[in-house]
């Protein structure tokens, strides 16, 4: 009875204890079997980016067997390595070098019994002072270096020496010209440049203009200008085409003044890079309620020339879905001082609620076609209307004259009879 009541109660237990399911440790086909209300909290839990906030892809690349494509373009696999790995290998490479034509130097010197009569004055070694590996080595050094003290030198009764330093003088120019080439570009790359560029934290969508558009802001924290910059934005959202076929991860672009010539910018102040939201838009469709319920991300990048440099240069950014904000507008930051413009970058990733329409921009569209109605009353438009109701008010007038005039017109043949 004991053993049966225990029983029972850990089955209670059992039945009442919630169950905590570890997805990620679940084969595929048991995470696709899970309920639909759990991979939903899980994806609201978890966002996976595209390209980090501070431009970096977040994209790592596997299975790549044809390695050796690495090594046919060296010189770039050098330059993309981390500074510690370059450093080492900037190190190894000349130590390498000297170590290996020391070697040679000390064994010419073996070879020619040059070891065997050290302090013999009669006899004329390849090099004068080498007396043993350390000395061979320092010699190396100071040849490829071409840094000659002067205590050890080659003589000219040694062929063989006299080739060995033609070979390590050329080649050690080429180890000089490789290294100190690949040294200078990683130094002089763009890349830090690129961390003075900002742009803000959200992204808004707002009216402007009586239009429905995407807004983010961007900014150079330098004096030295970027030359020839341009904007550009990328739709990150995965689709399923007509035939059935899933795309993962594909890119659309967003204008942002491509046609207009928007795209390009004079960035010596924050500016506001507006995306008008038209039939042509991916966001033609997505109202204030949709936005969130989207798995969407958008990339910008800002491209252009350092000034100082002439390099090109690059700044990347992304908004999710969770940092589009629906109804916002972004605070101004410039303000007229006394003989300039103060940009107070305190503000610049600060907004501020707006009157805006929940609905998507092809709802506004329809209403307003519906109601006959354009989005903002103009002056063109007043006009327009005022000329209708003038044309319709001569018609009925017209009418009431016609009529009258058949009255009048009746009454007189009446009379004659």
């Amino acid at each position: 009875m004991a053993a049966n009541v225990l029983e029972e109660d850990s089955m209670e237990q059992d039945i009442e204890s919630p169950v905590t399911i570890h997805q990620p440790k679940l084969p595929k086909q048991a995470r696709e079997d899970l309920p639909k209300n759990i991979n939903k909290e899980c994806a609201k839990r978890k966002i996976q980016r595209y390209v980090r906030k501070d431009g970096k892809c977040n994209v790592h690349h596997g299975n790549v067997r044809e390695t050796y494509r690495y090594l046919t373009d060296i010189f770039t696999t050098l330059v993309d390595l981390k500074w510690r790995f370059n450093l080492l290998i900037f190190v190894m490479v000349y130590t390498v070098t000297w170590l290996f034509f020391g070697m040679i130097w000390w064994l010419i010197a073996y070879v020619r019994g040059d070891m065997d009569h050290i302090g013999d004055s009669t006899w004329t070694p390849c090099v004068s002072n080498l007396n043993g590996f350390v000395s061979a080595f320092l010699f190396s050094i100071e040849t490829e270096t071409t840094i000659g003290y002067g205590y050890r030198v080659i003589t000219d009764k040694c062929p063989e020496g006299i080739i060995l330093l033609l070979v390590q003088s050329v080649l050690g120019s080429i180890v000089n010209a490789f290294m100190v080439g690949c040294m200078f570009v990683k130094i002089s790359q763009p890349k830090k440049r690129a961390e003075t560029l900002v742009f803000s934290t959200n992204a808004v969508i707002s009216m402007r203009d009586g239009k429905l558009c995407l807004m983010f802001r961007v900014g150079d924290l330098r004096n030295s200008h970027i030359v020839e910059a341009s904007i550009r934005a990328k739709l990150i959202k995965s689709k399923q085409t007509k035939e059935g076929e899933f795309i993962p991860l594909n890119q659309t672009d967003i204008n942002v003044g491509y046609y207009t010539g928007d795209d390009r910018l004079f960035l010596v102040s924050p500016l506001i890079i507006s995306h008008e939201i038209n039939q042509q838009s991916p966001f033609w469709e997505i109202s204030k309620a949709q936005l969130p319920k989207e798995e969407l991300e958008i990339v910008v990048i800002l491209e252009g020339m350092v000034e100082a440099t002439g390099m090109t240069c690059q700044a990347r950014s992304s908004y999710v879905t969770s940092e589009i904000l629906w109804g916002y507008r972004f605070t101004p930051v410039l303000t007229l001082e006394d003989g300039f413009y103060e940009v107070d970058y305190n503000s610049f990733h600060e907004t501020y609620e707006t009157n805006t329409p929940v609905y998507s921009a092809k709802e506004l569209a329809e209403m307003a076609s519906r109601a006959e109605l354009p989005l903002t009353w103009s002056v063109s438009s007043k006009l327009d209307q005022h000329a209708e109701l003038e044309t319709e008010e001569e018609e009925k007038s017209q009418e009431d004259q016609n009529e009258r005039n058949g009255d009048v017109a009746n009454l007189e043949n009446e009379s004659k009879v």
